[in-house]
């Protein structure tokens, strides 16, 4: 690693920059002789870090995904007991706005 003043570094900035892209090249930058940033290739980007795939290979689907869960029936008779419960109050769709 080598070190550049923040004179240096000012002047040469652009320069270093581009050095540092293109064989990798890490910098000490320094002000009155006391370190104060580094400049350094970038860490490159861990595949299937991101929201869409880091569970790939983690997750088994088992059953049918596209028929509910519980018959009309069922559901209605839960819609009922919840309205009950709040007093005969249904909640509002957010849809009906």
């Amino acid at each position: 690693m080598r070190k550049v003043t923040a004179t240096e570094f000012k002047a040469r900035c652009l320069d270093l920059m581009d050095r540092v892209r293109e064989r990798g090249e890490t910098y000490l930058i320094t002000k009155r002789g006391r370190q104060v940033a580094k400049l350094g290739p970038v860490d490159p980007p861990r595949r299937g870090a991101g929201v869409l795939g880091c569970l790939r290979g983690e997750v088994e689907i088992v059953g049918d995904l596209v028929t509910p869960a519980v018959s009309t029936d069922a559901w209605n008779e839960t819609l009922r007991e919840w309205d009950d419960l709040n007093g005969g109050r249904r909640r509002r769709s957010r849809r009906g706005r």
